[in-house]
Order: structure tokens, then sequence, then C-alpha cells
């Protein structure tokens, strides 16, 4: 995904205007007071703030144009909701707001769906231990969450293991500087050690030792997985002799593994 290109959806993010804290506060007066122009200048003058925030996003394989109008959803929402009296800057609200609506969007458009019954028991759930936090001040078990909920724990588990995003293997998780570790350098692979990779070189090996009806043989019988009754009828013998024809090959194998 390319983020550092320079036109999104049409509009030219080299040329985005910056606006100083003053002219924030002077147009969100403007915008409260009922000037749909000023709200128009809000949006234009944050969308660098999208930008930024889609940046965290870049590793998902979605189209920069696509989160970038569903960041501007979030940006817009944050406009139309920033109270002035509050002490806060409008980017530390609004960014937030812009991270939730690219997260629900990848969330919906997510490949692996999840039952609506599950995503509400979860969802439930969070609410939950958020408010167990405040009242215990410790972080909640699941059975504490589970029993407050009136679920099971294991269906607790369940649903919460089911809204959890997907990661790229491509991620990086740590960097030093140098090059990065990536999720796929931290998981082990049994299915595909040294061993059997020399093991697959070694059998390869010793099949080309094999004549050319022996080699289909041993590719029908091992590699499509068929009987020996459906090679007889493949090749035109008897399953006796695909039977007698098979040991002898893999006898001959063995001379070279």
């Amino acid at each position: 995904m390319m983020v550092n290109k320079v036109e999104i959806c049409g509009v030219n993010t080299a040329k985005l205007p910056v606006l100083t804290n003053v002219e924030m506060r002077t147009l969100f007066q403007a915008m409260q007071a009922g000037d749909t122009a000023a709200r128009e200048k809000l949006i234009s003058g944050n969308l660098r703030l999208v930008l930024s925030v889609i940046q965290r996003f870049t590793n998902r394989g979605e189209y920069v144009d696509d989160l970038f109008q569903v960041g501007c959803i979030g940006l817009m929402k944050a406009i139309d909701n920033f109270d002035l009296g509050q002490n806060v800057k409008f980017s530390t609200y609004a960014v937030p707001m812009i991270i939730g609506e690219i997260r629900r969007y990848l969330r919906d458009n997510n490949p692996i769906r999840v039952s609506r019954s599950l995503r509400d028991i979860a969802y439930k759930a969070l609410q939950i231990r958020d408010q167990l936090v405040n009242r215990l001040s410790r972080e909640p078990s699941v059975a504490e969450i589970a029993e407050a909920l009136g679920f099971s724990r294991e269906e607790v588990v369940f649903a919460l293991d089911a809204i959890q995003e997907p990661i790229s293997l491509f991620e990086p998780i740590y960097h030093d500087g140098g090059d990065p570790i990536f999720v796929m350098d931290q998981i082990g692979d049994e299915k595909n050690q040294d061993g059997q990779w020399l093991e697959g070189l070694a059998v390869r090996e010793a099949m080309r030792k094999l004549n050319d009806r022996e080699k289909l043989i041993l590719n029908l019988r091992f590699f499509e997985g068929k009987t020996q009754m459906e090679v007889a009828e493949e090749i035109g013998i008897s399953q006796a002799q695909v039977s007698r024809l098979e040991k002898a090959a893999l006898g001959h194998m063995k001379k070279y593994v």
C-alpha cells in the first residue's frame, strides 16, 4: 500500500492546509453558530491528521484511498462532536475517533466472518471488563467477566478470540536500528525442518533411479493418493501387478535413501 503517494481520493496531499490553534478555535465557533463553510475548512485543514493515522494500517493490504475515506468519516464525526469547553486539543480528541472508524471498517470487511451474536458477547464482555477495572482497581479475570455477564468462561474466551484482528506475518514486532524482526521470524514450523527438507531431496533423487512405469505407479499411489485398484485401471494392468511393481520400486529406492 502506498501511503506516500501525492494524490489520494483526488486530494493533493502535498498541498493540504495546516490550521493554527487560533484558526481552529475561530472556525469551530463559526461552525457551531451555523457556518457550513467553516466546517468544510475544518475538514480540509485536518486531513493531514487522517494521513498520519492511516500510516498505522499500512500492512493490512487495504487500498489507501479506502482507508483515507473511512478516516475522513471519523474526522467529520470528531469535528461535529468536539466540545470547545473541554481543555483538550482537537487532535487528542480526533485521533481515537479516526482510529475507531478505521478499525470498524476493517472488522466489518474482514474475510473472516464473525457472527453477530459472538460480536455482541465480545463487546459486552469488554464493557463489563472496563466496569470491573473501575470497581476493583485491577484487571479482572475472565471468570469474573463471565460471571458478571451471565455466560460461561469458555463462551467469553471464544467470543473475545473471534473479534481479534488477524495480523500479517510480515508485521514488524521489533526494530533495533538494523533489520526488523517480523512475526514470521518468531513462528516455528515443525513441518518444514531441515531434516525433512533433506529427506525430500533424497526421495526425489531416488525416484530418478526408477524406470518410467515405477515412477508413474509411485506418483499415483503416494502423491495422488490412489488405491492399487485405481492405479491398475488407469495404466491397464492387474492390481497384483501394481502391487508387485510398487514393492519392487520401493525396494530400489531404499538403496538410495
